[in-house]
């Protein structure tokens, strides 16, 4: 059944879950069919009653040719040029769930008759979501206004419907990639925080970590919310483990592991703040504004709402916040692989024909991956303006680029950590916790425990597939 959006409020980061991710339709409801209908007459009636008035794209035109003044026939015909030229980036596509992303952030505008377009155009839009959407790149993206990500999915949308004054701006202006780059983002990451809260929590078990460095004193002493929740949650994770554990202190990466998740999980809350806050946005360019007591007439601004200087910031956080836990995992399993300081049957001197030290080498590989992900997003140089402008454009493709591929390396790491921490338990006749037992047997479906000589690459691999569809289970 289709979700009813009346206004921009109506756009949380639950409704982009179900329509980006599982592909719920949208339909427009009265409310916001009656703020169209009236935005639209009323922004109709200011161009034809006031004729000294400029506004962007209607009665000049666009970019370098804002100076150009467009009166009577010639501000009609440019109206209904449909936007094509926007539709100039190419290479690797997006997602089909970002896809649908961006087009149901770019309905916020839409909603409460800020972009002033008409309901039956604005049905347009949302109809796309019915079905299979084009393709639009998520490389080549440097153009400010984000016209580059909208312009080839409603491009053949706009040669089939006549464009009235401000329509084709308002189609394709504004910030909906960067709402849907971090709300995607953000979705996905919150379900990576809780695999690596699990996975980490049963390297701490196979470890047998002394349960002080978790307890509910650090909440206080610490002072952080972030770090609380983590405490909480290691503990009910470690709950009916092993007894007696460690005789003295674990390492180092066992002991501050609830800080480093704490940031993760500030980061990851975080995200998911600035992609509501960016859904519920009008970042259209010039926007529109009803009359009200203080304006009895109506208001058109231009402004830069369209740059989104939220989103890439917090996906690097995300990257930098995978990267650590990257680096994390590979001092853990370091750890629990020398008998020296795990106090377990050192692996790294096992029999040969049940040595697995050796992925140490590809964890390396993998942190170094993530590290190279999380280098810090900036706008472009003064030397990258474009053709005829000077433009800055905010790099949230390659920012949501970067972190998908932290993430990724940290899912290859927790693979590779819980195969090690499932290895240390069956050397050691122990089982997990009762709340870790679920993800101790989808490891072990994976990744069986090494009894004999073989060639395990490919069960890390399936091990990392598996935490990977977990994290997308239900998305498009």
């Amino acid at each position: 059944m289709p979700i009813e959006l009346n206004r921009r409020t109506d756009m949380t980061l639950a409704t982009y879950r179900q329509v980006a991710w599982e592909g719920s339709g949208v339909r427009l409801g009265n409310t916001a069919q009656d703020a169209m209908t009236k935005a639209r007459a009323a922004f109709l009636h200011l161009i034809d009653t006031d004729p000294d008035i400029t506004i962007y794209g209607v009665t000049s035109g666009y970019g370098q040719h804002a100076n150009k003044r467009l009166t009577g026939e010639a501000r009609r015909a440019h109206a209904q040029r449909p936007p094509r030229s926007p539709a100039v980036a190419f290479g690797e596509a997006a997602p089909e769930r970002v896809a649908r992303g961006i087009v149901l952030a770019r309905l916020t505008n839409f909603i409460e008759g800020h972009a002033a377009i008409t309901p039956a155009l604005a049905d347009r839009v949302a109809a796309l979501l019915d079905g299979k959407l084009p393709g639009v790149s998520i490389e080549g993206q440097g153009g400010a206004g984000e016209i580059l990500w909208m312009a080839p999915l409603i491009v053949e949308l706009a040669e089939g419907v006549p464009l009235g004054e401000k329509d084709a701006l308002s189609l394709i202006n504004g910030s909906p990639a960067a709402s849907a780059l971090i709300a995607d983002a953000a979705i996905a990451m919150r379900r990576r925080l809780d695999l690596a809260e699990r996975v980490f929590a049963l390297s701490a078990e196979a470890i047998k970590a002394p349960l002080e460095a978790y307890d509910a004193a650090f909440e206080t002493l610490w002072g952080d919310p972030y770090e609380a929740q983590v405490l909480q949650r290691l503990r009910g994770l470690l709950e009916g483990g092993t007894q007696p554990r460690r005789p003295y202190q674990a390492p180092v990466s066992y002991r501050i592991l609830p800080r480093v998740l704490g940031q993760m999980r500030r980061a990851v809350t975080q995200a998911e703040e600035i992609a509501e806050s960016s859904l519920q946005s009008v970042t259209d360019n010039p926007v529109f504004l009803m009359p009200d007591t203080d304006h009895p007439k109506a208001r058109v601004f231009s402004n830069g709402g369209y740059h989104n200087a939220r989103a890439y910031p917090a996906l690097d956080n995300l990257a930098a916040a995978a990267a650590d836990l990257c680096i994390l995992a590979e001092r853990q399993n370091t750890k629990l692989l020398d008998g020296r300081y795990s106090l377990l049957p050192d692996q790294l001197q096992a029999a040969e024909e049940a040595y697995i030290g050796i992925m140490g080498f590809a964890h390396v590989g993998y942190v170094e991956q993530a590290r190279r992900a999380a280098q810090r997003t900036f706008l472009p140089g003064s030397e990258a303006g474009g053709f005829g402008q000077n433009d800055v454009a905010p790099m949230t493709g390659l920012a949501w680029k970067a972190q998908e591929e932290a993430g990724r390396c940290l899912e290859a790491s927790l693979a590779m950590l819980g195969a090690v921490a499932s290895q240390a338990l069956h050397m050691t006749e122990r089982a997990a916790t009762p709340a870790l037992a679920a993800t101790l047997a989808t490891i072990r479906r994976h990744f069986p425990p090494m009894t004999a000589s073989r060639v395990f690459g490919a069960d890390l691999k399936s091990l990392a597939d598996a935490f990977r569809a977990e994290i997308y289970e239900g998305a498009l």
